[in-house]
């Protein structure tokens, strides 16, 4: 009988992490992410509809400092997972299951969100998104 005390069923504290385990919660942390940018812009939407007052409010919000963290966040995400979404895809199709193909790939899809955000913002900051 083992006299040691642990978990009955595997748990995240008793693993090491790993850029797997991150990738893949972040893919769901980003979904949500997703959701309520989705729910935000409805919400402009709706206010555009109710005149031209109501719009310069929902813009004045998004204008401010709290508004444009949250577009740059929304925006990583989308780009997250845009890149997570694609390697799952590849995945699918039974490419990429070896343990150091799992971690290129995994690097890839923060690498690549991070550029990806990065050339959104420096287009939006230049003047261009205007």
């Amino acid at each position: 009988m083992a006299t040691q005390e642990r978990p009955l069923s595997p748990h995240l504290q008793v693993y090491r992490w790993q850029i797997q385990m991150a990738t893949s919660i972040l893919h769901r942390a980003t979904g949500i992410v997703l959701s309520l940018g989705a729910l935000i812009i409805a919400t402009g939407l709706l206010v555009l509809m109710l005149g031209p007052e109501h719009w310069s409010c929902f813009t004045q919000l998004a204008g401010a400092w709290y508004g444009q963290l949250f577009l740059f966040i929304w925006s990583w995400a989308f780009a997250y997972h845009l890149c997570n979404g694609i390697r799952h895809i590849v995945q699918d199709f039974a490419y990429g299951y070896s343990i150091p193909a799992f971690k290129r790939s995994s690097w890839l899809s923060v690498i690549g969100s991070l550029v990806i955000t990065a050339l959104i913002w420096a287009y939006v900051l230049l003047g261009a998104g205007a």
